[in-house]
């Protein structure tokens, strides 16, 4: 039988800073290897998309006007359908500005309040201070803990409410506020986080998470992911995470 997955690329004209366009080569890369075909359908505004013929979606990072001009779109177009399809374990990785607007709020430095869309029991607010530089988070999606290496340039401080747990605990760097050490959020099948760089590239683990969630959601829970050797890929993340845990 031959797999499929439909990947939904929000916004990728606004929302594409710091690489995140390489985590869409990764997912390709790694199902390409594996014989499953991964259609990547860019999502525009004023775009009409099935999202329940949708398996993944992935939503960057961008600048605050990027997220403004996408942001009324996210809600009044895509906003009902999405929030359905994320409830119904809609496989979701949101960077940055995509993790802010899966939000509930995010007031700018200007101080203007862009709604989000609300699936996401977070909300961010603008600090003075930029956090910037190499991060590495400790996670554990069922299989151990590990630790997840990127890298993050944000000022926004994302702050968590009870409907979310988060992706892990950091290490190095500042997390999603630099107060409280929580790095990311997960909400169901929904994973946001600050981790440019890009993240999926360096981390063959989560993108091969990402994958089987959708695999599983689509053909049923009996589908096995293939192995797939990553070692220049582990070798490179090992590496990075011992020299930056070194430097604590």
């Amino acid at each position: 039988m031959q797999l499929t997955l439909r990947l939904a690329h929000l916004y990728p004209d606004h929302m594409n800073v710091y690489g995140d366009r390489g985590n869409i080569i990764a997912l390709r890369q790694r199902c390409q290897r594996r014989h499953i075909v991964l259609e990547v359908i860019p999502v525009n505004p004023g775009d009409t998309v099935d999202w329940q013929t949708t398996d993944l979606a992935f939503f960057g990072g961008g600048q605050d006007s990027g997220q403004a001009l996408i942001a009324s779109d996210l809600i009044e177009r895509q906003g009902p359908g999405l929030r359905a399809a994320i409830a119904a374990d809609l496989v979701v990785l949101a960077i940055c500005g995509g993790y802010q607007l899966l939000g509930h709020y995010f007031l700018t430095h200007t101080g203007e309040r862009l709604p989000g869309l609300g699936v996401l029991d977070v909300y961010t607010i603008a600090g003075k201070r930029r956090m910037i530089g190499n991060i590495v988070i400790e996670v554990d999606l069922g299989k151990g803990p590990w630790q997840l290496v990127g890298f993050e340039n944000h000022s926004g401080r994302t702050f968590h409410g009870p409907g979310v747990q988060p992706l892990g605990r950091v290490l190095v760097g500042y997390g999603d506020n630099g107060q409280d050490r929580k790095g990311g959020a997960i909400y169901r099948n929904t994973f946001g986080c600050y981790l440019h760089g890009a993240l999926l590239p360096k981390n063959p683990q989560l993108t091969d998470h990402l994958i089987e969630l959708a695999l599983r959601r689509r053909y049923g829970t009996q589908v096995e992911l293939a192995p797939l050797p990553a070692e220049r890929e582990l070798t490179a993340q090992r590496v990075m995470v011992q020299r930056l845990l070194s430097r604590r």
